[in-house]
């Protein structure tokens, strides 16, 4: 049994890889353990230089790795390189922060010592998705490695070469043998690895609906879990809004990674005095994209990354049509080998339309009308998603309070679009999930907070 490399672009097969065996699975986790057992011993030092040589030859070897995302889910190339060079930012900023974020936090009581530590859990299992194919990745790991752990991956199976390239590139850097590994498994050997007792706590970004199984079975097995999962993030624009602003920032929070993100733009709620405007101006943005060959640098828009996924996102548009919406911009699958869709605009979106109820995973943009502020609100809160939103207003004041003690989301932001950031933790609410990835948060999810207690 193998993984199969699907080009996305042209639907033609690329490598295999074969699957690990399933007799194997227990030893690699026993080798990761034993592994852990001697890196949670390293000084911080000697982790962050570890964590340094990664992120400098994911620099020397960005290229490639972009070049290895492309060919597998359809990324283009300048896309893949900034995602490389984030990965090795992650990695310094790790490098540079964990000891101060990890120190030993003193307590005043009436004993003579009195601390809260932070020791490392254990073996961490990673599921991860396609789509982000290194950052999804070094967004936990350099954190779970500078605290001390270690890590298996079951990544995306339509990514197996991306998942090779971590694990070269990590042993060339000089991480233990065996502390981080690839399991190339189906998903239902998923459960058995959560129940090993080895694996300390899993974390999974991916759908609402694969975060609710991992949880069931982690929980059965009281395992640590944070969950990053779908979301169908609300963009207001209000009337006292930068519309060229806010325009610029809708249209590239959409497009990033070809609609692919769990934090793309997906809901643009434009209140009714500026909207006519607004949709003139990220209209003309949206005709400017190129979608193409992700490996020519003219592109913009890649292919998706499975046809499977491109049917998924048709059959939404058309629910959405049939349910009232107006396509102003694409809406027509192409009659061509390969996941291609083209950039999509949407009108008069409504509660009720997939294109508003549900995430919709590719390149279509949706207006939906509000009377006023109040609507805006109300409008973007209405949704089973909690992940990331944004505001549009000129009052910097007005943005943040609404962004602050209105909008049930995990990162807002205010006359930009939504992006995840090393310094500062990541993760949504209500079926996005739960816990933080990033920031002091993120580094502090997989450790044993520990008091320390001296009479």
């Amino acid at each position: 049994m193998t993984l199969q490399v699907i080009n996305p672009a042209n639907g033609e097969p690329g490598p295999e890889y074969p699957l690990t065996p399933p007799e194997r699975v227990p030893e690699i986790l026993a080798k990761a353990h034993a592994a852990f057992d001697k890196w949670r011993r390293r000084s911080f030092e000697e982790r962050a230089s570890v964590l340094r040589r990664a992120g400098a030859l994911m620099l020397l070897k960005k290229d490639d790795l972009a070049r290895t995302m492309a060919a597998e889910m359809g990324k283009p190339l300048a896309q893949g390189v900034g995602e490389v060079e984030k990965c090795a930012w992650v990695c310094e900023h790790y490098a540079d922060e964990a000891e101060t974020m990890l120190a030993p936090e003193r307590v005043e009581t009436e004993a003579r010592a009195s601390e809260v530590r932070f020791a490392p859990l254990g073996i961490v299992l990673a599921i991860m998705p396609w789509n982000f194919p290194l950052w999804q990745v070094f967004r936990f790991l350099a954190p779970a490695l500078m605290a001390g752990n270690g890590a298996v991956l079951k990544h995306a199976p339509n990514v197996p070469g991306s998942a090779r390239a971590i694990e070269d590139l990590l042993r060339e850097a000089g991480l233990p043998e065996d502390l981080f590994a690839n399991l190339f498994i189906e998903v239902e050997q998923v459960a058995e690895v959560i129940a090993s007792p080895a694996v300390q706590a899993v974390t999974l970004t991916g759908s609402t609906r694969a975060g609710k199984a991992v949880a069931a079975t982690a929980g059965a097995h009281l395992k640590k879990c944070v969950l990053e999962l779908g979301g169908s993030d609300a963009y207001i624009v209000l009337e006292d809004a930068d519309l060229d602003e806010a325009a610029a920032a809708c249209v590239a929070g959409r497009i990033v990674n070809g609609g692919q993100s769990c934090v793309a733009a997906k809901r643009w709620i434009v209140v009714d005095a500026v909207r006519e405007a607004f949709t003139e101006k990220v209209l003309a943005r949206l005709e400017t994209e190129v979608l193409g060959d992700p490996f020519d640098p003219a592109t913009t828009v890649g292919p998706m990354a499975r046809i499977d996924l491109r049917d998924e996102l048709a059959a939404q548009v058309e629910r959405s049509v049939a349910a009232g919406a107006k396509v102003l911009l694409g809406g027509q699958k192409p009659e061509q080998p390969g996941a291609w869709y083209p950039v999509t605009l949407l009108d008069d979106v409504k509660p009720g339309m997939p294109a508003f109820d549900e995430e919709l995973f590719g390149p279509v943009a949706a207006i939906v009308p509000a009377k006023d502020e109040a609507e805006a609100v109300e409008l973007a809160n209405d949704s089973i998603y909690g992940l990331g939103g944004a505001v549009f207003t000129r009052d910097l004041e007005r943005g943040h309070r609404i962004v602050s003690d209105e909008l049930e989301a995990g990162c807002c932001f205010v006359n930009t679009f939504v992006r995840s950031d090393p310094r500062l933790p990541f993760g949504g609410v209500k079926e996005s999930g739960y816990g933080r990835e990033l920031g002091v948060f993120g580094i502090r999810e997989f450790v044993n907070v520990k008091t320390v207690y001296v009479a």
